[in-house]
C-alpha cells in the first residue's frame, strides 16, 4: 500500500500520497493548474508557497514544485504579490552605489531580521546580497542572487518593504553590461543569426519529426 498523508489545501483535507510535491498533490486532489505555474506554461517561481504543520506555530515557506507534502500540513498559494519594480533605461544608468540609492532607497531600511533569507526557497543568502547593493559592490550582488527565480517570497516577509528580486535583477542587469567582460563570441554569434547564417539549418529542424528532434536534443554535444 502506498504511504497516504493528510493535508489540507485552502482549509480543506485531502488524502495524498507521501511521495507526491504540493503541486501534484494539488493535481491529485482535483485542482487543475493552468496558468501562472512555471513547469505549466507560466513563469518558473510563480507557485511560492505558505504551509504550516498541525500542531507547529512555525511559517514555512517553500514553492510547490519542489516541496514534498507532510502529514497536517495547511497550505496556502501565496496571490501575485506587487514587488515594486522600478522603471528605468539601463543605457542611462552607471554601475556605482549612487543607482540603487536612487532607483531602491529602501534597501537602507534593512533591519537586519534576516526573514528574507529564512523565507528564500531557493536558500539564497537574499540579506547578504541586499548589504552588497548598499554597499555599491554590484559585481557580488548578481552573483550572490543568481540563482533567484522571482517568486517574491522575500518581499512578502520583510518589514521595510524591500522588493529584493528586483534589486538582484537590476544588480545581474548592471553587471552583465558594464563590469563584466564582453563575450566577443557571444556577439559574433548574434551577428551570424541576424545575417541569416541559420536560416537554412533552423528550417531543415523544423521540418523533423518531433521525436527525432528529442533524440538529437538528448544526445547533443554539451559545451564545456
Amino acid at each position: 500500500m502506498e504511504e497516504m498523508v493528510n493535508v489540507y489545501f485552502y482549509g480543506k483535507k485531502y488524502t495524498v500520497p507521501a511521495a507526491l510535491t504540493i503541486q501534484t498533490a494539488m493535481e491529485y486532489a482535483g485542482y487543475t493548474l493552468k496558468r501562472g505555474v512555471g513547469c505549466r506554461h507560466g513563469f518558473c517561481g510563480a507557485c511560492a508557497t505558505i504551509y504550516r504543520i498541525k500542531g507547529k506555530n512555525e511559517l514555512k515557506t517553500g514553492l510547490a514544485c519542489t516541496t514534498q507534502v507532510q502529514e497536517g500540513m495547511y497550505i496556502t498559494q501565496i496571490p501575485y504579490f506587487p514587488t515594486d519594480k522600478r522603471t528605468y533605461d539601463i543605457n542611462d544608468l552607471k554601475a556605482n552605489q549612487k543607482v540603487m540609492m536612487e532607483l531602491y532607497p529602501e534597501i537602507y531600511s534593512c533591519i537586519g531580521c534576516n526573514a528574507c533569507t529564512k523565507a528564500c526557497p531557493q536558500s539564497l543568502k537574499t540579506m547578504q546580497y541586499i548589504a552588497y547593493a548598499q554597499r555599491g559592490d554590484l559585481k557580488k550582488c548578481a552573483e550572490e542572487s543568481f540563482d533567484c527565480i522571482m517568486c517574491g517570497t522575500c518581499s512578502v516577509r520583510c518589514p521595510a518593504g524591500i522588493s529584493h528580486p528586483m534589486v538582484g535583477l537590476l544588480a545581474r542587469r548592471l553587471n552583465g553590461k558594464y563590469i563584466e567582460p564582453e563575450a566577443k563570441h557571444l556577439t559574433k554569434r548574434v551577428e551570424e543569426i541576424n545575417n541569416g547564417d541559420f536560416d537554412s539549418a533552423m528550417a531543415e529542424m523544423m521540418a523533423k519529426p518531433i521525436d527525432e528532434v528529442k533524440d538529437l536534443y538528448n544526445n547533443r554535444e554539451i559545451e564545456k
